[in-house]
């Protein structure tokens, strides 16, 4: 008998005071399974967690397979003289005022829209426009290899290099496309270094990087001579 009463005691249920239509969540000391019944509905069942509801004011049982119940009274959420189900007197319907805010609105919206025109012209008016700087392909490819720590930027600063000079040499081919359409073995040693390195596990091949770099250098064409220039 002790035994059922402490059992009971660990039974318990939220809110502690629930109303018609509440989800009402009952913790049970170990997993339970719910019994159906027309006097509520089971909402979830979750090991020892049941949530329950019903629509009716009125104390319930919830039963469980194992024989446990639980009482649990539903409380009405009318107050004591609305159990009548009488209208509330009908009032008047009240003068709305003329709204102002729209317009108002519009307002600001119509002069942030002047005010953001004039100084847009105005600071077209004053902008000079900088010449723009152009950077010859091989001034770029020399500072590229110069900055050039690694196989892989290399292998980029000759892939920009060509595509610059050449239409023919896309930075969107392959390497061995690149290299079908431009086998100088600088060029091809250069890749090939540079993708070892991006992509093979063991990384590039021991080799004279500095040497590579120099020798990148030479697919710049010479200068013509200065009176070549003059004339």
């Amino acid at each position: 008998m002790i035994a059922s009463f402490a059992l009971l005691a660990a039974i318990t249920f939220t809110p502690a005071r629930p109303t018609v239509g509440d989800p009402i969540t009952v913790t049970f000391p170990a997993p339970v399974k719910v019994e159906p019944s027309k006097d509520y509905e089971v909402v979830s069942q979750r090991g020892n967690v049941i949530v329950v509801r019903t629509f009716e004011a009125k104390t319930f049982t919830l039963r469980t397979t194992g024989g446990e119940e639980v009482l649990i009274p539903i409380h009405s959420v009318l107050a004591p003289n609305d159990k009548k189900l009488q209208p509330a007197p009908l009032k008047p319907p009240r003068a709305e005022e003329y709204p102002r805010a729209p317009f108002v609105a519009i307002g600001v919206a119509a002069l942030a829209a002047v005010v953001a025109w004039i100084a847009v012209f105005v600071l077209a008016r004053r902008r000079i426009r900088k010449p723009e700087i152009v950077i010859h392909p091989a001034e770029r490819f020399r500072a590229s290899v110069a900055t050039a720590r690694t196989w892989a930027d290399l292998a980029d600063a000759v892939r920009r290099y060509l595509a610059a000079t050449d239409p023919r040499l896309g930075m969107e081919l392959t390497t061995r496309e690149l290299l079908a359409r431009n086998g100088d073995p600088v060029v091809a040693e250069a890749l090939r270094q540079g993708d070892l390195e991006k992509f093979s596990p063991w990384g590039a091949m021991p080799g004279d990087f500095r040497a590579l770099a120099e020798r990148a250098l030479s697919l710049i064409p010479p200068e013509p001579p200065a009176e070549e220039k003059a004339a």
